[in-house]
């Protein structure tokens, strides 16, 4: 799958893990790790495919991007 559709990503630093996590609140459970800003970014990309391949192979729905989310 090489186009994967474009999903908001929230990445933030862990103290607690020492690393950056990453977040891609429409896909409910994806998240990644890495060690640097670049290792996190690759990480999750591959993750949000993975994510992707999963829910077609059981038939569930795939959310279309919607933007960036406004929180409350």
């Amino acid at each position: 799958m090489t186009n994967i559709p474009k999903y908001e990503i929230i990445i933030w630093w862990s103290k607690e893990d020492g690393c950056y996590l990453a977040e891609v609140p429409e896909l409910a459970g994806c998240m990644a790790d890495g060690k640097t800003l670049k290792d996190v970014t690759e990480n999750v990309e591959q993750i949000i495919h993975e994510w992707i391949e999963c829910a077609i192979e059981d038939g569930e729905e795939i959310p279309q991007p919607r933007g960036r989310l406004k929180f409350a």
